[in-house]
């Protein structure tokens, strides 16, 4: 059984191997980890444009969920997302991509930050921490509802920095 990794030898595969050398340079892994994205396994990838409207939170949630879904045997899922990031992106946002500083990512948290500073506006975390700063329990509201209140704050917004 072949997983969904692993290239074939074929002229495509080689090509795209090529093309994820090459495009990757932002990205500073250890060359001793070696293992190839397949096409299928890009195609199930969720995309993101850079567009407006897009939750850059639900696309690295589902990006998340499809790399542990997928992440071969003895392969760390650092090194997969990694690798596989770049083939989420779509338009402008693969744009922004290939604009990053060489060597400049070594890990996958370093991607998601400087993902999330980009695609999440520095004004709207600072609203988002106001919100947070002073959340109060409404009146007639429950704590349970002020709490999910609470909580769902935290989650458009995860980089907020307030300590817990």
């Amino acid at each position: 059984m072949s997983t969904p990794w692993l290239l074939h030898d074929n002229k495509h595969s080689r090509s795209l191997l090529l093309l994820t050398w090459k495009i990757n340079m932002c990205i500073n892994i250890d060359n001793n980890v070696n293992f190839e994205l397949k096409s299928g396994f890009i195609h199930l990838l969720p995309t993101f444009n850079g567009l407006a409207g897009e939750d850059r939170h639900t696309h690295l949630k589902e990006f998340h969920m499809t790399c542990v879904g997928m992440k071969p045997n003895g392969v760390d899922e650092e090194h997969v997302k990694l690798k596989a990031f770049l083939f989420s992106l779509k338009g402008a946002a693969k744009s922004w991509f290939f604009s990053i500083l060489p060597g400049s990512i070594g890990t996958w948290n370093a991607m998601k930050k400087i993902f999330l500073e980009k695609y999440f506006l520095a004004s709207r975390v600072a609203n988002i921490r106001k919100e947070i700063y002073g959340i109060r329990q409404c009146h007639g509201k429950t704590l349970s509802e002020y709490w999910e209140r609470f909580k769902q704050l935290c989650i458009q917004c995860p980089h907020h920095q307030i300590p817990d």
